[in-house]
């Protein structure tokens, strides 16, 4: 396999836009537990909780998906110094390895994706009832 300066350097765009969507997520799901938290302590209720230890889960997996993203670019820039230092295969190892956790953090995401559908969940069986 060929590699050169420019194919690690193609993920750096993806990994800042999936690191950018991370963010939001993250933002977005601190500003509804800052609310339920508030709606909580102002009248309690069982599906608060609920809700909650559900949120706290998927903030956990929102920090776990930005770290392996942020060692994805990380292994990114080491690649590119490796091969610009002629490196090539120190620097196809460590590309993989970017690979790699780019993948990990993409399987968390799915992960996270579906866990925000059982909050979801929670909210409409509150409804039902």
């Amino acid at each position: 396999m060929q590699i050169d300066l420019t194919t690690p350097a193609l993920l750096f765009s993806t990994i800042s836009l999936l690191l950018l969507a991370y963010t939001n997520r993250f933002l977005g799901l601190a500003s509804i537990i800052r609310k339920l938290h508030a709606d909580h302590t102002e009248t309690p209720n069982q599906v608060y909780v609920e809700e909650i230890k559900n949120l706290r889960k998927r903030v956990y997996l929102i920090r776990d998906m930005q770290t392996l993203g942020v060692c994805s670019l990380l292994a990114c820039t080491l690649c590119m110094g490796a091969l610009f230092l002629g490196w090539s295969d120190l620097g196809k190892v460590i590309f993989g390895l970017s690979l790699v956790l780019m993948a990990g953090s993409l399987g968390l995401s799915i992960v996270e994706i579906r866990m925000s559908v059982g909050a979801l969940d929670v909210h409409l069986k509150d409804m039902e009832s």
